[in-house]
């Protein structure tokens, strides 16, 4: 059953001053210019355990003073239970030549900040280096070491980097691992290289060198997918694939989800009389939902190894591996098999050749027999469903170490109604309702007393000129509103890199109610774009005082990303739907 509430106006209307389009292109560079990156070498000295010794040197020159308030300052990220700081050295180097060592008092630690209303069961940490008299022409330099003791997979290794903001005239990664660790990688804008200016390997290491190219980064697209999917990076692991590092993540972390006493109990009596097993395995998705607060929990091993379940349970919080621990575990005391499937929760749609943690950022549960995916942690998102953002990805299984594709489609409507009642000054009251079922009906389950209707009055003054002729857009940029998904669809004349198109079910209605003795002077005719992805159909109409404009946009792809050639074949779609979209209605009163 659908459920319908008004959507309050801070958190859907722009301010009412005609139309306010989303589609005002970002045309920033995909370079800062603000920074120069002189030197920047990561070096690594990897122990047999999978242990490291990492030391990062970095120099660069501000460039621009609009850096100073993110480049004044240095951050070092580190999880106290897996690593130590055991050196941090670091200067500014005055445009005359003067250097001035950061001192002692000048280098903080503190605590990462922590969810709100959470916890604090965080052991990530921050090292905070403040560079002293910071001027735009000046250099800053720092120089850590960080012992990691404790690696995250016992024996193995691995490692991310990615496409650079800034330009790097020298940035290098530098592995020496043991000879009998061989370290496989996938690079893409990362060179092998030569090194003259470290110490030579220790006995018993073998050295793996990697220049960046440096160059101007592309811009970064409306609505695109990861750089981490078409840019630079350099993915490397002592895994030889991904069933490697599914079956290490298995065995550290599969032993959390047997339940005990308590969570049997449990999914005894959250799927009671249930017989169907969809039904059973939703049900306690949607408990663990409901009852299992989100938090990001970093202790011990980071973000490898889960609470047991019954931990879980008697806490009622945890993050995604705590949430899919416990899921599993209530799905097995119910008789369904499950496993927990490893995906990105970003915008990358792609995984490197070689496996890294860097990408798969978030744990779902998978029910093979269902052909289901559950993720608890998506508080508006009901069981049976999956965010958007996960849609159309591939996950790693880890019980198996087989890949699997999220489904791309989803059931998904929305329905936006707009009401104007336009008095005889100009000024209007305003009234939106939004409709939501499918994948986006839950956020409108926790409306108290379900339907309701507010009349929202505080952005009415002034909103058309009268006697007129007044024109009246007929569109208004609504948070999640068709005309809002389209304006977003089209912003980019062009595109060249894939981007996020995820399905589009929606229908908007505005109503316009003329002041009386009002005459309306032009109405825009109908509109109906029809094409293999396209469904888009505007209709107006008058009856007496009340104007009615009606909008449905239906869009289907064959997966969650488009390509450049995609939206070549889509602009003139668009282009009509938007001309549309910019129409007014036109009436004078009296």
């Amino acid at each position: 059953m659908m459920l319908r509430f008004v959507v309050m106006l801070c958190l859907l209307l722009w301010p009412l001053l005609g139309l306010q389009p989303a589609c005002a292109r970002n045309t920033d560079s995909g370079t800062d210019r603000a920074v120069v990156v002189e030197r920047h070498i990561q070096h690594f000295v990897v122990e047999p355990s999978g242990a490291y010794l990492l030391t990062v040197e970095q120099t660069q020159t501000i460039v621009e003073r609009t850096a100073l308030p993110e480049h004044a300052r240095y951050e070092i990220d580190y999880n106290q239970s897996l690593e130590d700081i055991i050196a941090v050295e670091a200067y500014t180097e005055k445009a005359d030549g003067r250097r001035l060592a950061v001192q002692p008092n000048q280098i903080r630690d503190q605590q990462q900040a922590a969810p709100v209303g959470a916890p604090m069961f965080q052991n990530t940490r921050l090292k905070i280096v403040v560079f002293p008299d910071v001027d735009a022409g000046d250099r800053v330099a720092v120089r850590y070491v960080v012992r990691r003791h404790t690696p995250l997979f016992p024996g193995h290794f691995e490692d991310l980097s990615s496409a650079r903001l800034q330009r790097q005239r020298d940035f290098r990664v530098v592995y020496d691992m043991p000879v009998a660790m061989l370290l496989h990688a996938d690079a893409i804008g990362f060179l092998p290289t030569t090194i003259t200016d470290l110490p030579a390997p220790a006995a018993g290491k073998r050295r793996y060198p990697w220049r960046y190219l440096d160059g101007d980064n592309a811009r970064i697209e409306a609505g695109s997918v990861s750089e981490l999917d078409y840019g630079k990076r350099l993915a490397v692991s002592t895994f030889a694939d991904y069933a490697a590092l599914a079956h290490a993540y298995q065995d550290r972390a599969g032993a959390r989800a047997l339940p005990d006493d308590a969570v049997a109990a449990l999914a005894v009596r959250v799927t009671g009389d249930l017989a169907e097993p969809r039904t059973r395995a939703i049900a306690l998705s949607d408990w663990v939902r409901r009852n299992v607060r989100y938090v990001g929990i970093h202790l011990g091993p980071g973000g490898i190894v889960p609470h047991a379940a019954a931990t879980v349970l008697a806490n009622r919080y945890g993050d995604s591996k705590d949430h899919a621990m416990l899921l599993v575990a209530l799905l097995a005391s119910a008789g369904i098999d499950s496993t927990v499937a490893l995906v990105n929760n970003g915008n990358a749609y792609r995984l490197p050749a070689v496996p890294t943690l860097g990408v798969l950022n978030h744990a779902i549960v998978y029910v093979p027999s269902l052909q289901l995916y559950l993720d608890s942690t998506a508080e508006n998102v009901a069981g049976g469903f999956l965010p958007a953002a996960l849609l159309g990805k591939p996950a790693v299984l880890t019980r198996s170490g087989e890949f699997a594709m999220l489904p791309f489609f989803q059931q998904a409507r929305s329905r936006t109604l707009t009401q104007f009642d336009i008095q005889s000054d100009g000024s209007s009251r305003l009234t939106v309702t939004r409709t939501g079922s499918g994948a986006l009906a839950e956020p409108y389950r926790h409306v108290p007393g379900g339907d309701v209707a507010i009349s929202l009055r505080s952005a009415s003054n002034g909103f058309t000129q009268l006697p007129g002729p007044a024109r009246l857009a007929t569109t208004y940029d609504l948070k999640g509103s068709l005309g809002e998904t389209v304006f977003a669809f089209a912003q980019e004349p062009e595109r060249h890199q894939d981007f996020v198109c995820p399905a589009i079910d929606a229908e908007d209605e505005v109503r316009f109610h003329l002041p009386t003795r009002s005459r309306v002077l032009a109405l825009p005719r109908a509109t109906h774009v029809d094409d293999a992805n396209f469904a888009y159909h505007s209709r107006y109409a008058q009856r007496g005082a009340l104007v009615t404009v009606q909008r449905q946009l239906k869009f289907r792809h064959t997966a969650a990303t488009c390509t450049p050639d995609d939206y070549r074949r889509m602009r003139p779609a668009l282009e009509r739907m938007v001309r549309d979209l910019r129409s007014q209605v036109v009436f004078k009163r009296g």
